[in-house]
């Protein structure tokens, strides 16, 4: 499968609302039940964007979006301002081919960039696809919260990973600098 990676667009909205309302209905991803609209997935978008984390495409040749993926924050309290958590999120053709490899990596590379120093995953319904994507690219288990939803008829469960981005934890980050600005008191 041939594609590419870009920052994702206002135009990618619709495309996005399709693929996220797919994942919440079909699958264990996201643990809403019902999914947004798009102007509440145009908000949500909005909000990510505008703190400073990147928000990525991956486009088919003929235009067809087959995925995205975005940083935001773990928690919004100042002191984890330094982490980030990942989301990916593909159409149902795309899965399998690469496409959330290619926008994991390049979150990576783009979030280490910034500044940040951790990246977590919490990957609902314990998705042995999802678990393997991160290990595979070097996040590590760091837990398992046993029957946290309950989606389509049975208690999920919730894996969290963790990757260290950049000097990690082994230096002190700079708070006057990006994402030392995000989340101050």
């Amino acid at each position: 499968m041939t594609f590419h990676l870009r920052d994702a667009s206002p135009a990618d909205l619709p495309a996005i609302t399709e693929i996220y309302r797919d994942s919440v209905l079909n699958g264990t991803a996201s643990y809403e039940l019902t999914p947004p609209d798009q102007a509440e997935m145009a908000a949500r978008f909005e909000a990510i964007r505008a703190k400073g984390y990147p928000y990525i495409a991956a486009e088919q040749e003929d235009g067809t979006l087959l995925g995205y993926a975005y940083a935001s924050a773990f928690r919004t309290r100042p002191a984890y301002r330094w982490l980030v958590e990942d989301s990916i999120y593909l159409a149902p053709d795309a899965r399998g081919k690469g496409v959330g490899k290619a926008l994991l990596k390049e979150l990576l590379v783009r979030c280490e960039a910034l500044g940040f120093r951790q990246m977590v995953a919490v990957i609902g319904g314990a998705s042995p696809a999802s678990v393997a994507l991160h290990r595979g690219l070097g996040f590590e288990l760091t837990g398992t919260l046993k029957g946290t939803g309950f989606k389509h008829g049975k208690w999920q469960d919730t894996v969290l990973m963790q990757v260290s981005l950049g000097e990690g934890n082994e230096t002190d980050p700079d708070p006057g600098v990006y994402p030392g600005s995000l989340f101050t008191e």
